[in-house]
């Protein structure tokens, strides 16, 4: 089987930070190659590097045996390299076929021929087997369905070389399932696929051959076959890392902390009539398919979406949260499902980002205490282990699970009571999601009480005392996370409403 694509020597440094250290890849023809790593170990700079958003230092591409060096991203698309990108980048405001086909609009007359761009993408849909209307905003649809929409709109390019990014990071299983059909019928064609995941699960099952990089480095390249979960954890990290029980019900108090009562939402689609409550020490977990509202759910608690009707109680006294400055006094957090899109602040430091949710605490007579900031920061890339060259830093150069410590210890700064985690663990690598998970429990340890949704049952079952079921905007349920739970039952739950 011929080598498609060869990646030689790259190296890449930015300022303070070596991200890529002679770091070779190759990709057969018609072959599906894992690429995986710790965040910050290089994966995402690599493949930016093929792709034209950066360009190395080092070191040579070679695409079919001759070499290639792409100017920029349309270079790299015209050449039959697409990518998919872990954070969504679209024009929310315009619509679905728009979308798909920007850059490249078909024309007539000089004008932009919208009915031949709406049948061309509902071609395309159509021979992937997806059900979207071309005419759609696509701002409407779910994150979910808006990371197939950009799947599909790459594999319109008829790439030979295509990268997915953690393309599954906010997919339901029956979605997972449709997009393995599609990756498997582009491998049959003879496409090249570059499949960045840490689902140690979907690795094993899609690809064919897997190369694991460790900060910066290239670590091994093996068969796919030849590899356990285990002991691919122990090639990204380094050591042995165990499966672990988070769970404990020790640290639950008798007193309720949360109280919510009859929650529905003002605009639709929304949440309807929710009622449940949290104890001072739980952990709540949230599971639900796509379109089941759980982001609404806990965005209508923060104060993010107004609410038509119902009750929020904190320690027995009903608060108002008619905005997110209003529910952060008190005493109330939200890490947000989209990080680029609502969680970061892209073009400013770790220190600004870090900051940001608590400035009154470090200003006084509207002088800002620079000493307390930098404090403040330290705090939150050693307790959350961010990998930075230092606090100026701009956050938009780290990791994506880097950038989502960040979020998470911006937070913690703000000493809340009360934490809402929409998908915390989204994109980032198993000993990270470890830290998150030893960080919830120490959160409920001290007494807070912690709202987790996920799209993993696994996650869910090894953090929470109990899982919550959203159905279509309703509480479908809430049970027991003990022996007699099982996935079968929350699935039958999950589809109550639907």
């Amino acid at each position: 089987m011929s080598n498609l694509l060869e990646m030689r020597g790259i190296t890449k440094t930015f300022p303070g930070v070596k991200a890529l250290d002679k770091v070779d890849f190759t990709l057969k023809r018609g072959t599906v190659h894992a690429l995986m790593g710790e965040n910050g170990a290089g994966k995402s700079t690599l493949m930016k590097c093929l792709f034209g958003i950066y360009k190395q230092d080092s070191g040579d591409i070679y695409i079919d045996g001759e070499k290639v060096s792409y100017k920029d991203t349309k270079d790299a698309l015209d050449s039959g390299v697409a990518m998919v990108h872990q954070e969504l980048n679209q024009v929310s405001m315009r619509s679905v076929a728009e979308n798909i086909m920007l850059g490249r609009f078909p024309s007539k007359y000089g004008l932009v021929d919208s009915k031949k761009m709406n049948k061309e993408t509902q071609d395309l849909f159509d021979r992937l087997g997806l059900d979207f209307d071309p005419k759609k905003i696509i701002g409407k649809y779910s994150v979910a369905e808006r990371q197939l929409i950009e799947i599909a709109k790459a594999v319109s390019y008829d790439a030979k070389i295509l990268v997915l990014d953690e393309p599954t990071s906010s997919l339901t299983e029956n979605e997972v399932e449709k997009l393995f059909e599609i990756i498997n019928r582009l491998r049959n064609e003879g496409v090249g696929i570059i499949y960045i995941s840490h689902k140690m699960e979907e690795i094993l099952s899609i690809s064919d051959y897997v190369t694991v990089m460790r900060d910066g480095k290239f670590i091994t390249e093996r068969e796919a076959a030849d590899l356990t979960k285990d002991e691919i954890i122990r090639l990204m990290v380094g050591r042995e890392l165990k499966d672990e029980n988070f769970h404990t019900d020790k640290y639950i108090r008798d007193e309720i902390m949360l109280e919510v009562k009859n929650l529905t939402g003002r605009y639709q689609p929304t949440i309807k009539d929710v009622s449940f409550s949290v104890k001072k020490g739980e952990v709540l977990g949230i599971a639900g398919l796509v379109g089941s509202r759980r982001t609404e759910l806990v965005e209508t608690i923060f104060g993010l979406r107004e609410k038509e009707a119902g009750e929020i109680l904190v320690n027995g006294k009903v608060v108002s949260n008619k905005n997110p400055a209003e529910a952060i006094k008190n005493g109330f957090a939200l890490v947000t499902e989209e990080r680029r899109a609502t969680g970061i602040i892209p073009y400013a430091d770790i220190r600004f980002n870090s900051t940001i949710a608590n400035l009154k605490k470090y200003s006084k007579n509207g002088i800002v205490n620079d000493k307390l900031l930098k404090e403040s920061t330290n705090k939150v890339i050693d307790s959350m282990k961010v990998k930075t060259p230092n606090q100026r830093a701009k956050i938009m150069n780290l990791s994506g699970g880097n950038q989502q410590k960040v979020i998470i210890g911006r937070w913690l700064l703000t000493d809340p009571s009360i934490l809402l985690l929409d998908e915390p663990t989204r994109g980032i690598d198993v000993g990270a999601k470890y830290e998150i998970y030893r960080l919830i429990t120490e959160l409920a340890s001290t007494g807070k009480s912690v709202l987790f949704i996920s799209s993993e049952m696994a996650e869910l079952q090894m953090v929470c005392n109990r899982i919550m079921v959203m159905s279509n905007g309703r509480l479908a349920g809430i049970e027991e996370n003990d022996q007699n739970l099982t996935q079968e039952k929350i699935m039958a739950l999950q589809a109550k409403y639907v």
